[in-house]
């Protein structure tokens, strides 16, 4: 096995798979470790309680220390695409405006994003979900609305001749039909045809910074392993690349390491009807809210649902009465409330080396996770459902910061080079570089500021990269 690389990228999610795309079409050589196992639309797991254990950190159960938060992160080749639900949002003006206060860093603007956002988007199939995509659930969400007289949107998905099938909630644990727009599907693919090797299972220990390359040490499948590069990328998201930092005992010159982290915290809210609403069938995701009042408020709202074994996790108690409204399963209509966070959290390790999450809920933020499950109630009240049940359980998608970047050394970890401050040869162009939480999908986002990445890395190495990033090949022959 080749040990030394232009770039090594830890990770394989929307980061590293959009800079292995571009790093590779321009000549770069390109290894991508990966802790996770490789599957395919083939093999995915079958069921839930599989796809949790074989695609997710912790079975998807990492917790807060206080224990009144879930985070839900990939273990597998694609990283988060693999698990989500693909849905594609530009950030708007509110959120490119509170980064660029935040972080000093003037390219947070739409103008200098757009080219970025056309970029990566250029090689998805993107889809506003119609009606005729709609299943009851996403009815009743319209009609609700529309009876308290609120703003709602289609959603914006990654996919592609989706079919019409009815198992479409089994994407959670990777679409069986090719269609969702993971990076299995889509950059990965791209960047293994342009030489991009990928080691999955291979778990990072430790990264070492020299003066003139990088060394990553871990193990692949059990066996040590040594490898180095001229550059390398932590693309692992906000836990895993804020714990390999951490690891390396580098708080100490990064003051601002493992600080700022931030999420979008969800409830779900069921709402029981005496119809047959079959919430688990079809594409379980079409609508959105797009009130401004909501985006002022601090929360959005959103069509959801998820299979047997979450949706029991949901309801507190057991017994009888547990198995009462599990027995409801298809009269489940289904709203989230995502919170748009305030009060950052912070990452730490233990002397044990494993990682702690620090993510106090403020008063601020339970007021606005207050305020749009109130909605919620009324939404389904207006619809006359006869029972109502908001779960206490709070689930943290889009894990964001640990690594903010900035241009004030002090309270920030990366440059606007994507440079880890002080260590010219180590990158981070994921989720833990967020200097606070937009409030909307943060996946294309990623995806786009990779993008940006991959041409200031190419720029560092001595490549000449042009807007639209063409091979080496057609540099030359230009």
């Amino acid at each position: 096995m080749k040990r030394f690389h232009d770039f090594i990228i830890v990770g394989s999610g929307a980061s590293g798979s959009v800079l292995a795309h571009f790093l590779t079409q321009a000549g770069a050589d390109v290894l991508m470790l990966e802790a996770g196992k490789r599957f395919s639309a083939d093999t995915f797991p079958a069921n839930e309680m599989d796809a949790n254990a074989q695609l997710m950190w912790n079975g998807g159960m990492d917790a807060s220390t206080d224990a009144g938060t879930l985070f839900i992160r990939g273990k597998v080749v694609g990283g988060g695409t693999i698990i989500n639900q693909c849905l594609l949002d530009r950030f708007d003006d509110v959120a490119l405006d509170d980064w660029r206060t935040a972080s000093g860093i003037p390219y947070f603007r739409s103008s200098e994003m757009t080219r970025h956002y056309d970029a990566v988007e250029s090689h998805l199939s993107l889809h506003y979900m119609e009606k005729s995509d709609w299943n009851r659930n996403a009815e009743l969400y319209v009609q609700g609305f529309e009876k308290l007289a609120l703003e709602w949107a289609p959603l914006r998905r990654g996919q592609k001749d989706c079919g019409e099938g009815n198992d479409c909630i089994v994407c959670l644990g990777g679409c069986p039909r090719k269609s969702k727009q993971s990076m299995l599907e889509t950059f990965l693919p791209k960047a293994e045809k342009q030489g991009l090797q990928i080691l999955s299972e291979f778990e990072v220990a430790e990264v070492v910074h020299g003066s003139s390359f990088v060394t990553v040490q871990g193990k692949l499948k059990g066996q040590p392993q040594t490898l180095h590069a001229r550059k390398v990328i932590l693309a692992a998201g906000a836990l895993g690349t804020t714990q390999l930092l951490l690891k390396a005992g580098m708080e100490k010159r990064l003051p601002a390491l493992g600080q700022y982290f931030h999420c979008h915290p969800q409830w779900m809210t069921v709402g029981l009807f005496d119809e047959i609403v079959d919430s688990h069938k079809g594409a379980f995701q079409s609508v959105k809210s797009s009130d401004p009042r909501f985006r002022q408020w601090g929360f959005k709202l959103e069509n959801v649902f998820a299979g047997p074994i979450a949706m029991s996790l949901l309801k507190p108690g057991y017994g009888f009465e547990h198995q009462r409204f599990m027995k409801q399963y298809r009269n489940m209509a289904c709203i989230e409330v995502a919170v748009r966070d305030q009060e950052a959290g912070q990452l730490r390790i233990n002397n044990k080396g494993r990682l702690q999450i620090h993510k106090p809920l403020s008063d601020g933020d339970r007021q606005r996770a207050d305020r749009g499950n109130q909605v919620v109630h009324d939404i389904f009240g207006a619809l006359g459902a006869r029972e109502i049940m908001t779960s206490p359980l709070r689930i943290a998608l889009h894990l964001m910061g640990g690594c903010g970047i900035g241009t004030d050394e002090r309270r920030s970890v990366v440059n606007e080079g994507f440079q880890v401050h002080g260590m010219p040869h180590l990158y981070i162009a994921d989720s833990s570089i967020f200097p606070n939480a937009p409030g909307i999908n943060p996946s294309l986002s990623v995806m786009a500021l990779a993008h940006r990445a991959s041409e200031i890395m190419l720029a560092d190495a001595g490549v000449r990269v042009t807007k639209s990033t063409r091979s080496r090949k057609q540099e030359q022959k230009a």
